[in-house]
């Protein structure tokens, strides 16, 4: 009778080899180093001794002993046989599909549409949207495409640069009467929304540095904290106060007139930038074809 736990804890057996560190495994298969431990642990109680030799050196480092050694090529190439047997089950009449990851508040107001658009071309290709504030690991297999902001420093991925990215100040246009969008006195009477979401290195700007650039002077910094930028750009729509957010993730609220920018001929660039990543490996056909149709609809938008 077969064990789907075993299976697991082969799965993690074989990572941790591999890399030689349950951090570098947890890493891969997308766990905690604790839950890699815990299932290599279950494989030793199971087949009665230890299968890695544990010594620190820094960090844990972990070697293989002598019987793991020679199991490990036939656990390796049985690993591969499962999953050519799952590609043959899906056959040659499978459709294409593409895995895509993207945060949740960039996929509603800034990537749904191009999906859409791409869709309506290649019918024959399957989109599978993973929309999370995790970054995914695209490196090892959990998504086909990533769409991250940031300096660009992703160890293990190729990435092809989107658009650069910066800060603008709106608010919910039932707040901001015409009159007012370029007023510093309306501006310094009003609660301001702080995104308190780490932002390192992007050199986000603060209220203090953009109430001085419109001169609002004596506004009030007290206001309404929110550790998620999609929750403050939720709070500015309802109209709880003013915000300062990405421009990307909000220029679609403002083309349809849900959001207002105020002070529009003022900008902070950031150095955060988008960027498509890919694993380092070859791309398969339907995968490079979605990553070179973005890249040209992006290209296509900025003209």
């Amino acid at each position: 009778m077969r064990s789907l736990n075993r299976l697991k804890w082969l799965h993690a057996f074989e990572a941790t080899a591999r890399h030689g560190s349950f951090t570098g495994a947890a890493q891969e298969l997308g766990v905690t180093p604790a839950a890699v431990g815990q299932l290599v642990r279950s494989l030793e109680d199971w087949v009665g001794h230890p299968l890695l030799h544990r010594t620190r050196s820094g960090k844990e480092r972990l070697t293989l002993v002598e019987e793991a050694r020679e199991a490990l090529q036939d656990i390796t190439q049985g690993l591969d046989q499962l999953e050519s047997g799952l590609t043959k089950l899906r056959g040659r009449r499978a459709r294409s599909v593409v895995v895509v990851t993207a945060s949740q508040v960039l996929m509603m107001n800034w990537l749904m549409e191009r999906l859409n658009r791409f869709s309506e071309t290649h019918e024959n290709i399957d989109l599978r949207l993973n929309v999370t504030e995790k970054l995914m690991d695209v490196s090892h297999g959990e998504a086909d495409v990533g769409i991250r902001c940031g300096q660009g420093d992703w160890p293990g991925v190729n990435k092809a640069w989107l658009m650069d990215e910066e800060a603008v100040l709106v608010s919910s246009p039932r707040l901001a009467p015409p009159e007012r969008m370029t007023c510093g006195e309306w501006l310094a009477g009003q609660k301001l929304i702080h995104d308190d979401t780490p932002h390192p290195g992007a050199d986000f700007p603060s209220w203090d540095e953009v109430l001085t650039a419109v001169n609002a002077p004596g506004a009030r910094e007290s206001g309404l904290h929110i550790n998620s930028t999609p929750a403050v750009i939720l709070a500015a729509l309802s109209g709880r106060g003013v915000a300062i957010v990405r421009f990307a993730l909000v220029k679609q609220l403002i083309a349809t007139g849900q959001l207002v920018q105020l002070h529009p001929d003022r900008r902070w660039p950031l150095k955060w930038s988008y960027y498509l990543v890919t694993p380092q490996q070859p791309m398969r056909h339907e995968v490079q074809l979605f990553h070179d149709w973005l890249l040209q609809d992006v290209l296509t938008d900025r003209q």
